[in-house]
């Protein structure tokens, strides 16, 4: 009895020794394994900006730059060039580094719109000063449709709810105007009887317009919804000095009730139930306000603006503008960047980049907050 109680410690001091050898053993094993795999695993390199990965800037192949259009993809752009009284339109891989040659005018073109499916293209182009044409094409520069009209100036607006129908307004010199609905089905147009020029789609028979009033001039007007089908008005705002359509989305710019120094900012659902009002410093222009150039981008629910940074009269306003974005559902904000000049914006359809300036001739990475010059000077 009394030697099994001196022996049974032995046994269990031997059999711990043993089990430590083995689980020793097992972890050389497993960090010699871990040290192979980590050997023959490719390091992950930081994620790349996606400025870098983009082929800049773009080698003109004929003739001299004219402007950007828009996005056709998140990586493909649209640029217009002239070479004597010819214009070309080509598209971009922002990728690849490559253009493409589309379509090719023997008049010079004066503009170049996108459909909103991105799938066909409006050409204008002007033979002489009082005459304009329209020409459809497709993607691959097929044309569709051909029309002139006699006009001083024209400006269009594609149905972005039916996109076989265009609204073009023709423009005289004196600039009295008659606006027509194009059906590029039925290659025909029919004129429509607006009381101002400049309209935008809030559905797919009804449209909308700032009601001016050419006799007493104001600051801001009624925002007024009309029918295509029956003429029927409604009034939607009684005053606003701005307006956009969007699929989803209108948004309202008015003067500030409480502070006429800032503007608000208003955005409804289609229902018109409003989702988010922000409000930034307003510049005065000698006979109206300045708004300041903006665009939403539907997928990612963002809206850009650019805001000055305190108010004042816009001729001897050098403070520089912000780049603001804004979810409108969720009311969330950010300050993309800041210091930049007024100009005019175009968001990708995925949201990541901005065209940026007069002619579209910069573009912004939103993420790394970086503007890359597309033409070489």
């Amino acid at each position: 009895m009394s030697r099994q109680k001196r022996n049974y410690p032995i046994f269990l001091i031997l059999r711990l020794i043993f089990l430590i050898l083995i689980l020793t053993a097992c972890a050389q094993k497993e960090q010699l394994k871990q040290k192979v795999t980590a050997k023959n695993e490719k390091p992950k390199s930081p994620a790349t900006a996606l400025g870098n990965e983009w082929k800049l800037p773009i080698s003109i192949p004929e003739g001299e730059f004219y402007k950007f259009v828009g996005w056709l993809s998140g990586t493909k752009v649209l640029y217009i060039t002239n070479l004597e009284q010819t214009s070309s339109v080509y598209q971009y891989n922002l990728l690849t580094g490559k253009s493409e040659l589309i379509y090719k005018s023997e008049y010079p073109i004066v503009n170049v719109q996108i459909s909103p499916s991105k799938k066909r293209m409006l050409i204008h182009t002007s033979p002489s000063s009082y005459e304009g044409v329209v020409t459809i094409i497709d993607i691959k520069g097929k044309e569709q449709l051909k029309k002139s009209f006699a006009s001083y100036e024209l400006s269009f607006e594609w149905n972005p709810y039916k996109e076989s129908e265009i609204l073009v307004t023709k423009f005289n010199e004196d600039w009295s105007f008659q606006i027509l609905l194009l059906d590029l089905n039925k290659s025909n147009t029919t004129e429509l009887t607006l009381p101002q020029p400049f309209i935008k789609w809030k559905g797919e028979n009804e449209v909308a317009f700032i009601n001016w009033d050419e006799n007493n001039p104001s600051l801001f007007a009624p925002l007024i919804d009309r029918s295509l089908e029956n003429g029927m008005e409604k009034t939607l705002f009684s005053s606003v000095i701005d307006f956009s359509e969007f699929r989803d989305l209108l948004v309202t710019v008015s003067v500030n009730e409480q502070d006429q120094s800032m503007a608000n900012y208003s955005f409804f659902d289609k229902e018109m139930k409003k989702l988010f009002t922000f409000s930034i410093p307003q510049l005065t222009n000698y006979s109206d306000w300045l708004v300041p150039f903006y665009d939403y981008n539907e997928q990612k629910g963002q809206f850009f603006t650019f805001s000055p940074v305190t108010s004042g009269e816009a001729d001897s306003y050098t403070e520089g503008f912000q780049l603001l974005a804004f979810n409108p559902k969720n009311g969330s904000s950010s300050l993309i960047m800041d210091g930049l000049e007024n100009e005019p914006i175009h968001l990708s359809p995925n949201g990541d980049a901005l065209l940026y300036g007069n002619q579209f001739e910069k573009i912004i990475d939103i993420k790394a907050k970086k503007i890359y010059e597309l033409i070489k000077e």
